[in-house]
């Protein structure tokens, strides 16, 4: 092997990787000085919706010049844990100040009525809610019963009063999932998981101001328990539907009945 052959070899190969380090070196200081230092922003992870809860599982850290850091950016997941979004944000994009706030008056469930609208809750339960398996976002009619002539039930009736309303929260858990019982404390807001809210007691409706006289007429005077029907959300038909009483129910026994009540009112 020719010793000195190698050795030269080598040796231009090292100044080669010497030559090669000081370009990088020298390109990437004339980067810094043109674009500042690299530190660590927090950009989202996933695409986060509009009034979600901020978490490490929708964020995360990457390193990018100065000269590209948003303003108002975020340097660690720990400043932005258990805050909302104001607005939508893109997988990628920086999380910035102005795009995030506080559990608070301003994030709560009115600022999910429609203009407009009025949200009126109403108690339920397994029997009148769909076994509760009613959740935000879906629509539902409303059914009760009417009873206006003291108890005879002959008279007695069961109507549609409402048809396709919007239920804008079950319990604590609302649309979007925000955490209308977040509680601010000196230090942290404490975290809420509403996937845990799997049994409510109320719902939330958003009607008009007329709908919203007619269902408190309802629950006051006439059934406090109307049934809660769920339909499909791109079912947007109002359907004409006459009450139904015991001879329509009855179908051919009607005339019996009929005769049987008739006949009870004689005496």
């Amino acid at each position: 092997m020719n010793t000195r052959a190698f050795t030269l070899a080598l040796v231009i190969a090292l100044g080669a990787m010497f030559m090669v380090w000081t370009y990088i070196e020298d390109q990437e200081g004339a980067l810094k000085e043109k674009f500042g230092q690299e530190s660590s922003v927090v950009v989202a992870k996933v695409d986060i919706n509009e009034l979600d809860l901020i978490d490490d599982s929708k964020v995360t850290t990457i390193n990018v010049p100065a000269k590209f850091r948003s303003p108002g950016h975020f340097k660690t997941i720990k400043e932005v844990e258990n805050t909302i979004a104001t607005v939508p944000i893109l997988k990628g994009e920086q999380i910035t100040k102005p795009r995030l706030t506080y559990p608070g008056a301003n994030t709560g469930l009115a600022r999910q009525i429609s203009v407009g609208k009025r949200a009126m809750a109403i108690t339920v339960s397994n029997k009148n809610a769909v076994g509760r398996l009613i959740k935000p976002g879906d629509r539902v009619d409303i059914i009760a019963s009417v009873d206006y002539a003291g108890g005879r039930k002959e008279f007695q009736k069961i109507m549609t009063v409402l048809q396709d309303v919007l239920v804008l929260s079950t319990g604590y858990n609302v649309t979007n999932n925000l955490p209308i019982v977040g509680i601010k404390t000196d230090s942290e807001i404490k975290k809420l998981n509403l996937n845990t809210y799997t049994q409510y007691n109320t719902v939330t409706l958003e009607v008009d101001p007329f709908q919203a006289q007619k269902l408190a007429y309802v629950l006051q005077n006439l059934d406090s328990s109307p049934s809660l029907i769920l339909r499909n959300n791109n079912d947007k038909e109002i359907a004409t539907l006459p009450p139904i009483k015991l001879f329509d129910v009855l179908g051919a026994e009607s005339a019996e009945a009929r005769a049987f009540f008739n006949e009870k009112n004689k005496k």
